[in-house]
């Protein structure tokens, strides 16, 4: 790149760079774009790696739109209420119950139906708008 620079020195060493707006702006949306890229990267990695998860929006619009939480990963993972509630432990009836929002369910058993659907707790604690 070939730019008219001036350098301002202090105590003889380069302080300052004063450059044309027009090429500060080229610069900083370069610099921009290059972070998206190291971005894009990372997440390409962490997918392959296993560390990260796509998640079709299906999951993510029944989400938004309010339904349970528990029975939107449940069915997504293509598990069974029987299946997850032997996975975690508990009845069916009381998982059952989870989903449609009659009950809450321990922290225990929440911790638990989160690990067995592979999400965080956070991923399906159901907390209306208020």
């Amino acid at each position: 790149m070939n730019m008219p620079v001036q350098v301002i020195e202090r105590d003889g060493k380069p302080e300052w760079a004063v450059l044309p707006y027009d090429v500060y702006v080229q610069l900083a949306e370069e610099a921009e774009m290059l972070q998206d890229i190291r971005d894009y990267d990372a997440v390409k990695t962490a997918i392959e790696q296993g560390k990260e998860e796509l998640v079709p929006s299906a999951v993510t619009f029944a989400l938004l739109d309010g339904e349970n939480p528990v029975k939107v990963w449940r069915e997504y993972r293509g598990l069974t209420q029987q299946q997850l509630a032997e996975a975690v432990g508990i009845s069916k009836p009381y998982l059952s119950q989870i989903e449609t929002g009659k009950r809450t369910g321990t922290t225990e058993v929440l911790l638990a139906v989160a690990k067995a659907l592979q999400v965080t707790l956070d991923d399906i604690v159901f907390q209306p708008d208020k």
